[in-house]
């Protein structure tokens, strides 16, 4: 999703500028006691232009996707499409809190996966994970950890050696395509800095 200046009164394929800071999506959100900045606190910020004030929060990757906010707003204003809009800018531009590096790796490696094969190869999920985590701060324990639960998961039919691939590839390839040339405007014209 492409982060889109406020000056175009849209950010994250929503108009933000609607909203007028009623408080409900933090009065309905199951986090915000605990989040640093409010949901409604965010939005703010972004409509004030800090956004990179806003990536640098650590309420962005405390939000669980749960709706309840873009459910609750009066305005419609797409609270979570903003969140995941911030996530992203914040990963890109390296604002993320380095305690998520690994987080922001998994994602990463989770998504080339399903691209690659339409859906989750487990075996390579894990090892491209652990190879990028490993290679990103040489960390033997995290490189050892979990490897005892493979067996277990493997009695329980939970994990499989070898992984299933889509029948029709070329969709997922297709739906990837389609959602990175549509971000690629937005970058282009200045959107994404």
């Amino acid at each position: 999703m492409a982060v889109t200046p406020v000056g175009d009164k849209m950010f994250a394929g929503t108009s933000i500028e609607n909203c007028y800071q009623c408080g409900k999506c933090t009065a309905g959100c199951p986090l915000a006691d605990q989040m640093d900045v409010t949901p409604n606190q965010l939005f703010r910020l972004v409509q004030l232009g800090e956004v990179e004030k806003v990536a640098r929060c650590g309420a962005i990757w405390m939000c669980v996707s749960c709706f309840t906010c873009t459910g609750r707003c009066p305005q419609s204003v797409e609270c979570v499409e903003i969140i995941d809009a911030l996530r992203e800018y914040a990963a890109e531009h390296g604002c993320a809190p380095p305690d998520l590096k690994r987080v922001i790796l998994f994602q990463k490696a989770f998504l080339e996966n399903i691209r690659r094969n339409g859906r989750i190869n487990e075996v390579e999920l894990i090892a491209e994970f652990k190879t990028r985590g490993f290679l990103q701060d040489l960390s033997l324990p995290f490189l050892m950890k979990d490897t005892l639960l493979a067996p277990r998961l493997m009695q329980r039919g939970k994990f499989h050696l070898t992984g299933e691939k889509a029948k029709d590839r070329d969709l997922v390839r297709r739906i990837f395509a389609r959602c990175t040339t549509a971000e690629e405007p937005a970058a282009n014209e200045g959107g994404a800095h």
